[in-house]
């Protein structure tokens, strides 16, 4: 995983639009660069309906939002048509952004474990920079932590 003060780990990924979205077009701008497991879930809805809900607030500090989660195009476009999402996820079904960011790990749920993404939230600078790293978020309050943070 990246460290606070280090470089952003370089993207280029398609979004729901197929449109490819470099990190770099965003230099200048604060980047809300958030990964998690899958789209359509409970958790993974509330988060992105709460980005959703603040958008707002974050646009008006000159901040982007991205998401990034192992699901295609396809699935990230029935996702954000559903929910009204204004901002680009970005597809990584072969997982090279999550490992990238130290994401992708070995998780254990009912004593079984499996590799998935850890629901994390990194804060990018103008610079491309990391700025904070909101690690094993829990999804009650992290938007407004976020917000508060940018």
């Amino acid at each position: 995983m990246p460290v606070i003060g280090e470089t952003a780990p370089p993207i280029s990924a398609l979004d729901q639009l197929g449109k490819t979205v470099n990190l770099s077009d965003f230099l200048g701008k604060t980047v809300v660069l958030y990964f998690y497991p899958k789209d359509d879930t409970p958790g993974c809805t509330k988060e992105a309906c709460g980005f959703r809900d603040d958008y707002a607030s974050f646009t008006n500090k000159g901040v982007v939002i991205l998401g990034v989660s192992p699901d295609d195009t396809a699935k990230h476009k029935k996702f954000v048509d559903k929910y009204n999402l204004p901002f680009s996820l970005l597809a990584d079904p072969e997982k090279v952004i999550c490992q990238a960011y130290g994401v992708w790990k070995e998780k254990s749920m009912y004593g079984r474990t499996s590799m998935g993404v850890e629901r994390t939230t990194f804060v990018i600078s103008p610079e491309g920079k990391i700025d904070k790293i909101f690690a094993k978020v829990k999804v009650e309050g992290h938007i407004s932590k976020v917000l508060d943070s940018v």
